[in-house]
């Protein structure tokens, strides 16, 4: 049998510390501010990582990128729950709302950026392989948004150095309904 795993609640939410199954509610969940490049909860713990599958909630006050413009060699995907975003994909911009759905297979360039009059829940999937190639990408519509690094890299602490680390938070107030 595959045990239930406890979770830790602290002032900024829930989170599993051990391996196993789980029940947390999102606005129960540890979010992550990540100043500037809006909210996210991961549902994982630090000694809980999911190996296989990775899977969050971000929340994108409007103009507020979800990360830096990247491809990675893992599939992705993500799904609108509410509000709107524009995506920055292959270097060209969709305006998408609630409901909608992008796939990104592995490589595929991409960004979101919050817009419209309040925030957009976005739903993230995306497969998990050790050691997978990861690629912060130069590009002109991104760097419109504020979501594109200067040079290319690999490296994640290089393509963030600007920006704090996420600090650990209990669900946004601009969380929908």
């Amino acid at each position: 049998m595959v045990p239930e795993a406890p979770l830790e609640r602290t002032e900024h939410g829930a989170f599993p510390y051990e391996e196993g199954w789980f029940v947390v509610n999102a606005r129960d969940a540890q979010w992550f501010d990540s100043e500037g490049m809006g909210f996210y909860a991961p549902f994982e713990g630090e000694n809980s990582l999911f190996g296989e599958l990775g899977i969050n909630l971000g929340l994108l006050r409007p103009g507020e990128p979800s990360c830096m413009y990247h491809a990675e060699e893992a599939q992705e995907d993500f799904l609108v729950l509410s509000g709107e975003c524009v995506l920055i994909v292959e270097g060209q911009e969709r305006a998408l709302k609630a409901w909608d759905f992008v796939h990104c297979p592995p490589w595929t360039e991409h960004v979101f950026v919050g817009a419209g009059d309040g925030p957009c829940l976005l739903l993230g999937v995306g497969a998990r392989h050790e050691g997978r190639g990861l690629r912060y990408v130069v590009n002109e519509v991104a760097a419109r948004f504020g979501a594109a690094v200067e040079s290319e890299t690999g490296d994640p602490k290089e393509a963030y150095a600007g920006y704090p680390r996420p600090k650990p938070v209990p669900c946004p107030p601009e969380f929908p309904g």
